[in-house]
């Protein structure tokens, strides 16, 4: 089996926190090879180092045979032709679908931008790869599985030999998940090394050929994928063992009393009619495909975007809700999808992130008292095992999981009676995930309320006392738990009848 990319002794620290720690193993040459750990355990941080994002680190890199070392990902795509797929891709929505994938590489005819040329070469690639939009088309316009093909296509376009894909199915549906592994198959037949980083675990087994361990930056192990379980995946990953899926460990114990009510709520062009009502104690799922309202409805209802139509109700009186501040004020939270542009403040550190929606609690005779956010936030670094615990680290540093950690701690620090999670355990790893499940079921023990919109069937299925079912901007169905399968959850979707 020849090599395409070997790490040997990889070492890294950030302002004295040692981030990898003798990193070593192989990654061969048209295999898809799975990078998985916890949220926190170097992942990110090793790739950026293979693809030239950090130059100054221990120990070497071998491609093909060559010793390699870049400067910048530049340097990475056209020396090593090694391409990075990120999470959320990045398109200028103003330009065509051939000028992004060609920017700053297009072809030329004398000092102008040879266009016809420019639009062939990508329409070939874009055939390729059995896409159906085209060169000439706006990039505005396409969904997020076709900009998860725009960006691979970049990366064919550069004649990349080896593609990172970071959580790429993160914000696909299920048909676009299908026709991206197709792809993946097609480009690991043609020669194509694909490194693979997902918090799916049910992806591994489908597309992934091997799988490399890392558990606080330190390697643990290089398994192949057909020949381990789940539960075995999972206990190198975190080094214990832990509930794979979300599970509810007490009874529900929701109250007669109800204390949200929503009618009639409507955003013109974006949801119409969406009515229900919430009881102490409650967990109510939010269902549905990309594009389908949950997440406009969920910021309608925190203040973030203006509704047109409708009334909020809470404990049997009409609320006006014009902005966050009235939402916080009447014991509103959000934990928004987007935790990295709507989550935190990203030059604050995390004690002054979990502060930021309860400060009046930390004042003394009028000035905020630093001791008071200190210790408040310490509370939650145990509660919530945030890592590295360290309260004056700035939170964009932290891993995504614990970026997600220090947006529940901000929530948390406000007491408020109604949460909305918005996709909590997207990109968070297996360990995470279990401990945001049992703060959500911890919530609801506090009698709070809790609406959780989440794309992930099985998590909605086993948290959720109900589950609202949203599609094309209209709440089409509420359904106990009992009645609630994948199966029925899907019809819902696309609106297939019994």
């Amino acid at each position: 089996m020849e090599n395409s990319i070997e790490f040997k002794q990889i070492g890294k620290q950030f302002s004295g926190v040692r981030v990898l720690k003798d990193i070593s193993f192989c990654v061969a040459k048209g295999e898809v090879h799975a990078l998985l750990g916890e949220n926190g355990a170097g992942k990110s941080t090793l790739l950026n180092i293979l693809h030239g994002v950090y130059q100054e680190y221990e120990g070497e890199i071998w491609l093909g045979g060559n010793q390699i070392s870049f400067k910048n990902p530049n340097e990475a795509i056209r020396k090593g032709h090694i391409v990075k797929v990120h999470q959320e891709v990045n398109v200028v929505r103003d330009l065509t679908v051939g000028q992004n994938i060609t920017l700053g590489y297009e072809p030329r005819r004398g000092i102008m931008v040879d266009y016809r040329t420019l639009n062939q070469s990508v329409n070939q690639i874009l055939d390729r790869l059995k896409c159906s939009f085209r060169a000439e088309d706006m990039a505005s316009r396409l969904t997020a599985g076709e900009m998860q093909m725009l960006a691979i296509a970049k990366a064919l376009f550069h004649n990349a030999q080896v593609i990172s894909l970071d959580e790429p199915t993160a914000s696909l549906t299920t048909g676009e998940t299908a026709s991206l592994f197709k792809i993946i198959r097609e480009l690991k037949e043609s020669g194509i090394t694909i490194i693979y980083v997902s918090h799916r675990l049910e992806e591994i087994f489908q597309i992934c050929d091997r799988a490399t361990i890392l558990r606080d930056g330190a390697y643990i192990t290089t398994l192949e994928v057909g020949k381990i379980t789940r539960e075995t995946l999972i206990r190198h990953m975190v080094g214990r063992d832990v509930n794979a899926v979300a599970s509810r460990m007490r009874e529900s114990c929701v109250q007669d009393e109800v204390v949200l009510r929503v009618e009639g709520l409507g955003r013109k062009g974006v949801f119409e009619d969406i009515s229900f009502e919430l009881k102490k104690g409650e967990i109510l799922g939010f269902a549905g495909l990309v594009g389908a309202g949950r997440t406009e409805v969920m910021r309608a209802i925190f203040g973030a975007d203006a509704k047109h139509t409708g009334t909020i109700c809470l404990k049997g009186k009409e609320v006006n809700i014009r902005n966050t501040q009235d939402a916080l004020r009447l014991g509103i939270g959000l934990l928004p999808e987007e935790r990295k542009t709507q989550g935190f403040v990203n030059m604050m550190t995390n004690i002054d992130n979990t502060a930021l929606s309860s400060i009046e609690k930390y004042l003394t005779n009028r000035f905020v008292d630093d001791r008071k956010k200190r210790k408040n936030y310490l509370k939650y670094e145990n509660e919530l095992n945030i890592n590295p615990k360290k309260p004056d680290y700035l939170t964009q540093n932290m891993s995504g999981g614990n970026q997600q950690k220090i947006i529940l701690a901000r929530w948390m620090s406000t007491n408020v009676d109604i949460l909305i999670f918005d996709e909590p355990t997207k990109g968070v790893d297996v360990g995470a995930r279990e401990e945001i499940y049992k703060l959500i079921e911890k919530l609801a023990m506090e009698q709070k309320i809790v609406i959780m919109v989440s794309s992930n069937m099985p998590e909605l299925i086993s948290m959720s006392d109900r589950i609202g079912v949203m599609r094309d901007g209209r709440l089409v169905n509420i359904l106990d738990s009992e009645e609630a399968t994948e199966d029925r959850l899907i019809k819902e979707y696309i609106g297939v009848k019994e």
